[in-house]
């Protein structure tokens, strides 16, 4: 296949690695989005270098290290209809490619500290955790955030939180997973197999108060138990439906309207927002969890892996 040119205002990236996503899944197997074009690329998350440049192309130079920007046209500010009709790997060609032309707009500055496979992490999970975190929750130093699980969004979530002086409690399946938590920072974990109804526990570690903010990962199976988790005023961000997108809730019984809970829902961020969560990982160095890293020839079990859910952060593959 011929290297691509890149158009007026476009540039020619040379892609060294992505990470995968539990929406590469559900795209692959066509339980999601049904309009995708055919041949299709995958994979929404990337880190590279730019190898060439269109015309009128004013932002970058042939050799930047750059991450690609998932939705677009979402530069700055609050998203609207229109910065939200171009997602990586839904309305354009996935960067799972050698070579790929993006628009000089899509993309951000890969922060100097961390490798390609480390970038290549950041589009989607770290900057959904940023966002939901910086910009929608407003944390601040001393409160108290809950993260669940072991995926991207919440181990960038807890090593956001703790950079910014926050107390985190977080959420697992095992012991094992547990321990690499508490290494991260975590400074209490609830295996919840053991404590099924670990929003009980969260309230024992808070003096019956709640958190102040929580990213719910799994959707249907855990969202009236987030809702319980946080105190007054607290923030939910729906950061993900790996156990189901139908939310069971109850007004009344999860105190939505009388502890004035607010529900966020969350899908990545600008890149503007994208630019300063780059910032802050070189700052205070910053460095993505990764679970395992496939080389090219090894794509299928990259995504088996994560079907699995046995991973404890981002899965990457080289190129």
């Amino acid at each position: 296949m011929e290297k691509p040119i890149p158009k007026a205002y476009e540039v020619l990236v040379n892609i060294k690695a992505v990470s995968l996503n539990y929406l590469d899944v559900i795209l692959a197997n066509g339980s999601f989005y049904k309009d995708l074009a055919f041949p299709y690329t995958p994979a929404s998350d990337g880190c590279g270098v730019i190898a060439s440049i269109g015309d009128e192309v004013t932002q970058w130079e042939i050799g930047d290290r750059v991450a690609i920007q998932y939705v677009q046209n979402w530069t700055k500010g609050n998203i609207d209809r229109e910065s939200n009709r171009v997602r990586v790997a839904w309305q354009t060609p996935g960067v799972l490619s050698e070579y790929v032309c993006i628009p000089e707009h899509g993309l951000v500055k890969a922060p100097e500290n961390l490798s390609f496979e480390e970038a290549a992490t950041l589009p989607i999970a770290a900057l959904t955790a940023w966002h939901a975190l910086i910009n929608q929750a407003n944390l601040r130093l001393g409160q108290t955030v809950l993260v669940q699980g072991t995926g991207g969004v919440s181990l960038f979530a807890l090593q956001i939180a703790k950079a910014a002086g926050a107390r985190v409690i977080a959420t697992t399946s095992t012991d094992e997973k547990a321990e690499r938590l508490k290494a991260l920072g975590a400074d209490a974990v609830i295996n919840y197999n053991d404590y099924p109804d670990w929003q009980k526990n969260v309230l024992s570690l808070t003096d019956g108060q709640g958190v102040d903010i929580t990213l719910d990962v799994a959707g249907a199976d855990t969202i009236a138990k987030s809702l319980l988790s946080v105190k007054e005023n607290g923030f939910v961000g729906t950061a993900g439906f790996i156990s189901g997108a139908d939310l069971p809730l109850n007004i009344h019984e999860h105190k939505i309207n009388m502890s004035f809970l607010r529900i966020q829902g969350l899908a990545v961020g600008s890149a503007e927002s994208f630019a300063a969560l780059n910032r802050a990982i070189e700052i205070n160095d910053i460095h993505p969890v990764i679970d395992r890293v496939f080389p090219l020839e090894q794509v299928q079990d990259a995504y088996r892996r994560l079907e699995e859910g046995k991973h404890v952060g981002k899965i990457v593959i080289k190129l």
